[in-house]
């Protein structure tokens, strides 16, 4: 006598979960199909306010952002917010496709954002649906299809969380072939001036910059870090730019030049740049310290819910709007982060099935969201 309804509710979940899949994949072909260059993102948020408004679902818009609640939030329940971006890089040189044209062979489809992050979004759209009318979950549910993160822009995210309650735990996102990143590197740009005096280089007068910049330089390529994360290794800090004199024959009395630093969680940018000022004689300016290291720790009932799936942990060298969240966050999504910005972009179809399903088993046995 249970067999049936047992049958019965497995029929049901498949037949549920084939929907998800394709609504998603429909989704994803037209978000494909809209230009959605950074801060150039309006169509595809149009796109999306309105996939959302033909399932009932009320949006809020801030921008080109866009966010939706579970429908049974309980006030002093902790939030989850599950989030990625809609907007993209221009097109690589060499594409055989035509970028704007979402085309499928056999299990692949190309076309620009389908894997970043085109594939993580809808993903993740189709996850919020799922829980949407239920009750009783653990926590509430926030879905936000951000723009500008490709630029790291202060009207995606950033202007996003302004809008919403303190949030507990966060999933980014962003294609890792469903492995968690737990820790991720910070960015921190500096502009660096070496300060001489100039005076003619026959009568070797005044103070070359130049060799006061390359003494700095020189410093900044031996110098090692004291802490080295156990995920992302030490800290990186690599000269990338150099400019200086005006004629042959004149001393420089300035050198510039620009260092990129690749901070990880044992450091704040701010940390950072503090130990390179007090080593170097040159002038540094840092373009921002907003793009800090982000990490989440091994421990986190989140992370053991995705252990428990039997998903790896990693470090990740790339950028996201981890760097802009406060609260703890993972990184997870379907796709390759090797195939993002790339001509002939892709995602294969049986990639975003398993996304849906994995971060819907991840949600399931996440059973203690008001761990920070």
């Amino acid at each position: 006598m249970t067999i049936v309804p047992l049958i019965l509710v497995g029929l049901s979940y498949h037949k549920k979960m084939g929907k998800y899949v394709k609504e998603a994949i429909n989704l994803l072909h037209q978000l494909i199909a809209t230009p959605s260059f950074s801060r150039e993102e309006d169509g595809t948020a149009d796109l999306i306010e309105a996939f959302f408004r033909e399932r009932g679902v009320p949006t809020h818009r801030k921008g080109n952002n866009i966010w939706a609640y579970s429908k049974h939030r309980e006030e002093g329940k902790p939030y989850l917010l599950l989030n990625s971006h809609h907007d993209t890089v221009r097109p690589a040189q060499g594409w055989q496709h035509d970028p704007f044209t979402p085309t499928t062979e056999g299990d692949t489809l190309y076309g620009l954002g389908s894997n970043d992050a085109g594939g993580p979004l809808v993903s993740l759209i189709a996850t919020f649906l799922h829980f949407y009318e239920a009750e009783g979950l653990p926590f509430n549910l926030i879905l936000a299809a951000t723009a500008e993160e490709e630029v790291s822009g202060a009207n995606g995210i950033a202007s996003t969380l302004e809008e919403l309650p303190d949030i507990s735990v966060g999933i980014i996102g962003e294609p890792t072939r469903m492995q968690m990143a737990i820790a991720e590197r910070g960015l921190m740009v500096i502009d660096a001036v070496a300060h001489g005096k100039a005076g003619h280089a026959a009568r070797v007068e005044g103070i070359n910059a130049i060799y006061l910049a390359l003494q700095d330089i020189q410093w900044i390529r031996e110098y090692r870090f004291e802490k080295v994360s156990p995920t992302l290794g030490p800290v990186k800090a690599t000269v990338t730019q150099i400019e200086a004199g005006s004629q042959h024959n004149v001393v420089p009395d300035a050198c510039r030049y620009v260092i990129d630093v690749r901070t990880q969680e044992c450091y704040t940018n701010r940390e950072v740049f503090d130990i390179l000022q007090k080593h170097t004689v040159s002038e540094l300016t840092a373009r921002s310290f907003r793009l800090n290291p982000s990490g989440i720790p091994l421990d986190h009932p989140l992370v053991q819910a995705g252990i428990a799936l039997g998903m790896e942990t990693y470090g990740s060298p790339t950028l996201s709007d981890q760097a802009l969240c406060s609260f703890p966050t993972v990184k997870i999504g379907p796709g390759d982060s090797s195939r993002s910005h790339t001509a002939d972009e892709f995602i294969r179809l049986s990639e975003v099935e398993e996304g849906i399903k994995k971060y819907i088993q991840l949600l399931e046995g996440f059973r203690d969201p008001s761990v920070r």
